[in-house]
């Protein structure tokens, strides 16, 4: 199966710890996902494995231009 080299690329997917439910649901981003090319997976990258909570993977979104306060 044939894959994407990550090194060379961005990746598509941030990997986020949820905890809690709905409003008060807490996010922390904890790692990165790569598609394989052919979408029937991901190579994914963590910082941290968490104990509890749950792993959501979202796609990545592109950054606002000029940022915050401007």
């Amino acid at each position: 199966m044939k894959q994407r080299n990550r090194t060379n690329n961005r990746p598509s997917h941030a990997v986020y710890l949820v905890e809690g439910e709905g409003e008060s649901a807490f996010w922390t981003k904890i790692g990165s996902a790569w598609q394989h090319e052919d979408g029937d997976g991901f190579n994914i990258s963590l910082s941290a494995v968490p104990l509890t909570g749950r792993l959501v993977i979202r796609k990545r979104q592109p950054k606002a231009e000029g940022g915050a306060g401007q």
